[in-house]
C-alpha cells in the first residue's frame, strides 16, 4: 500500500539557522510555495518547514523542534561529507560507523541540526 515518502514536516525554533543548515551545509534547495510557506527539496522528497508561530490547519499532536531522527543517503563519498561538515564547523557526534540501513548496510556519521534533531548521513557500506 505505501510506496515511498513524499514529504516530512520539520518544526524549527530558528528559521534562519534552519535554512542555513539544510541549504548551505546539506545542500538542499530552498523552495517557496503557498502563502509564505517554505520547504527544502532534495531528490524526489522535501521537508515542509513550520517556523515558530506557524499554525498549520492540521499537524502532529505536539510538534516539537528537536524530536526527529533522520537518516540521509549521501550522493558522494562519506569522506567528502565529513570534510563539508568540518568546513561548516558542524561537530560529528559519532562515526563513521557501520549500521543497518533500510535496503543495505550503511556507513554513517551523526550530527545535530540547529534544533538538535539527530541527522545521520550515510553511504552504502
Amino acid at each position: 500500500m505505501i510506496k515511498s515518502i513524499d514529504h516530512i514536516v520539520l518544526a524549527t525554533r530558528d528559521l534562519d539557522k534552519c535554512i542555513a543548515f539544510y541549504t548551505q551545509v546539506l545542500g538542499m534547495q530552498l523552495e517557496n510555495y503557498g502563502a509564505g510557506r517554505i520547504a527544502f527539496r532534495f531528490g524526489e522528497q522535501k521537508f515542509n518547514v513550520h517556523p515558530p508561530g506557524f499554525e498549520a490547519s492540521i499537524k502532529a499532536r505536539t510538534p516539537t523542534p528537536g524530536s526527529l531522527d533522520l537518516c540521509f543517503l549521501a550522493d558522494c563519498p562519506l569522506e567528502d561529507v565529513i570534510a563539508r561538515l568540518k568546513q561548516h564547523g558542524i561537530l560529528i557526534e559519532e562515526g563513521p560507523s557501520v549500521r543497518t540501513g533500510a535496503r543495505f548496510p550503511i556507513r554513517s556519521v551523526y550530527v545535530r541540526d540547529p534544533d538538535e534533531n539527530l541527522i545521520e548521513i550515510s553511504v552504502p557500506a
